[in-house]
Parts: C-alpha cells; sequence; structure tokens
C-alpha cells in the first residue's frame, strides 16, 4: 500500500546521474550570482516578487493579471472577483513572512496555510477532516489522497524526515513538495502551500531563492508540473518529479544570471526599460513613449529588447494574449542602472 512508505519515514525516490548533473549546474549558476551581485536591486525584488505571487495563484485558477497584483501591494482598489483579490491579499503575506518559516515546524506550517486561506475556507490552519482527490480536465479521478486520520502522522513524518536527512537541500525540497502534494493535508491551498514551502527550504539554504520567482517559471510549465506529479504518482516514487523541479530551478536561474557579455543596447530600447518601473502592456508602453506605429514599437523596442534578455513578458505561454504585459529582466535593470 502506497501510504506504508511513509511509515518508515524515508520517502521513495533515486538519486540519478541527471539528478546530480542539475544539482551541479544549479550550484555553479549560484556561485555566478553571487559573484555578480551581493543584493537584489530593491526594485527588481518586488518584480521578482510580484511574478511569484502572480504564476503561483494563476496555476490554482486566479485570473489577476502582474499590473493588478501590484496596484494591490500598493494598498489601491482593484475591480476584479473579491475572491481573487483575497487570495492575493493573502500570498502577499504569506510570502512577506517567508523568513519567519521553520519548514520542519507542523505549528509554521498551519500559520502559513491560515495566512494563506484565510476568509477563502471555513478552516484555514488545520488538516482536512474529509477525504480528498484530484481530478482532472475530463473529470478523471488522476489522485485519491490518504484517509484524513492518516494525515497528521504522515505529515509529521515527512517534516521528520527533512529535519534529519542528509541529502542536498535541492533534492530535499522537491521531494517534499511532491510527497506534501501526495498527501493533499489540508482541504484547498495544498498546491499553493506545497510550492511555497519548497521555497522555504531553498531559501533557508541560500537567501537568493527568496527573490527568484520559480512559481512563475512552473506556471509557464503548468501542464507539464501536473504531469510530473502524475507519473511520479504512478511510478510510486518521486524521481521523476525531482528531475522536473530541478530543472525549472535551472531555468529559473539561467534566466536571472547576468551574462559574462552585455548585450548592446540601441537608444530605442534605453528608453524602453528607462519606463518599465512595472509590468506594462504595448498600449501603456506606446503611451509613455508617445509612439503612434506598433510595428515599429515591435521591431525596434520589443523584439530586440527581449532577444537580448533584458525585458521578459508576464505570459510566456500566451504570446499574444490581450493581457500581455512586458517587464524588466534582472539584466534590464543592470543595464539602465549603468546607463543612468
Amino acid at each position: 500500500m502506497r501510504y506504508n512508505l511513509h511509515m518508515s519515514n524515508q520517502p521513495p525516490f533515486d538519486i540519478t546521474p541527471a539528478i546530480l548533473n542539475t544539482v551541479e549546474q544549479i550550484g555553479e549558476l549560484l556561485g555566478r550570482m553571487d559573484a555578480q551581485q551581493q543584493a537584489r536591486e530593491l526594485s527588481l525584488r518586488r518584480v521578482s516578487r510580484i511574478q511569484t505571487l502572480q504564476g503561483t495563484l494563476a496555476i490554482e485558477g486566479n485570473t489577476l493579471a502582474q499590473e493588478q497584483i501590484q496596484t494591490i501591494l500598493q494598498g489601491k482598489p482593484v475591480i476584479a472577483p473579491p475572491r481573487e483579490i483575497q487570495e492575493v491579499r493573502n500570498a502577499i503575506k504569506v510570502y512577506d513572512a517567508l523568513d519567519q518559516f521553520n519548514p520542519t515546524a507542523k505549528t509554521h506550517l498551519l500559520k502559513a496555510h491560515k495566512l494563506l486561506m484565510t476568509g477563502l475556507l471555513d478552516a484555514p490552519g488545520k488538516f482536512r477532516q474529509s477525504g480528498v482527490g484530484v481530478v482532472g480536465s475530463e473529470k478523471k479521478v488522476l489522485h485519491v489522497a490518504p484517509p484524513a486520520h492518516l494525515v497528521p502522522k504522515l505529515v509529521a513524518d515527512l517534516q521528520d524526515w527533512l529535519k534529519h536527512t542528509d541529502h542536498h537541500p535541492l533534492i530535499t525540497s522537491c521531494v517534499f513538495h511532491y510527497e506534501f502534494e501526495f498527501i493533499h493535508p489540508f482541504e484547498d491551498g495544498n498546491g499553493r502551500i506545497g510550492r511555497l514551502w519548497q521555497t522555504v527550504i531553498l531559501s533557508r539554504w541560500n537567501p537568493i531563492f527568496a527573490t527568484i520567482p520559480v512559481e512563475s517559471m512552473i506556471h509557464a510549465h503548468q501542464q507539464d508540473y501536473y504531469n510530473a506529479i502524475i507519473q511520479s504518482s504512478e511510478d510510486a516514487r518521486s524521481t521523476v518529479f525531482i528531475q522536473w523541479m530541478l530543472n525549472i530551478i535551472l531555468q529559473t536561474l539561467k534566466a536571472s544570471v547576468t551574462p559574462q557579455v552585455a548585450p548592446q543596447v540601441t537608444p530605442q530600447v534605453r528608453r524602453l526599460l528607462k519606463i518599465l518601473d512595472m509590468p506594462l502592456s504595448r498600449q501603456q508602453i506606446m503611451a509613455k513613449l508617445k509612439l503612434r506605429d506598433r510595428k515599429s514599437l515591435a521591431q525596434r523596442y520589443l523584439q530586440p529588447a527581449l532577444e537580448a534578455g533584458l525585458i521578459q513578458m508576464t505570459r510566456p505561454d500566451k504570446p499574444n494574449s490581450s493581457l500581455q504585459q512586458y517587464q524588466i529582466t534582472l539584466l534590464g535593470q543592470q543595464s539602465r542602472d549603468a546607463a543612468l
């Protein structure tokens, strides 16, 4: 029985050469980032946090764009469904408290869930009291979670393993993420808490993970995320999910690392970078730059900046979306700062 695998307090997974290779690549990138910057710019931390919030909530169906989340962060009113606004406000609170959480403490896990789900559930911060399952888009049952009476024991075993394991934090964070989703300890909010707790584990190991939007990259590959969870459940071990998550972390870091050779910045791109203090739509960019020609905007401003890695789309999986916006990257921020 799958649940019995937890009773030995050892989640099932394999350490493959591919996993070790990815861990090594991530370590090399982290070293480069530490060498290039001791602390990320405050403005870029804000951009990263907005990406994180939008990404993790969008996976669960929240439709608010990054610009709307930015508005909520500023304490201004937003016209949107009340539940989605509450989800954003809760997520802001829980991510602001990121460095206060001990990943091996049950009370901290319950506190995080209460912060995240207040106003959204009748009993936030408490383990579920009934059975739950995960249903796919075609109403097919993809996963039946362990019975509710086993949840406290399974979570305690998982956190105890996390406290005493000698495995690398990159690996343990992925194992915890998968096993948490398998247990599905709460009535709702399990995906958001699982992604948050992986960030908590990683940021305890290296604080830079508190400022890198891994959740946003997961959102860009959302179906693959689900597929990795499903495949690991079918295999009865989290090896596939570990490899997938490590690749996502690697991609996120690559997008955040400054290349050794800075790209050429044209006057048009420099003007674009100067106005991107927050995510903006094409229409907003044209208005700020006082442009009238959409073709010129695309060819002389957006495309060169995208190709150089100076800006990025807020919805990379839907490039033609009417809600598409553009925001500055770490490299773009550094190029802008150097020009000022």
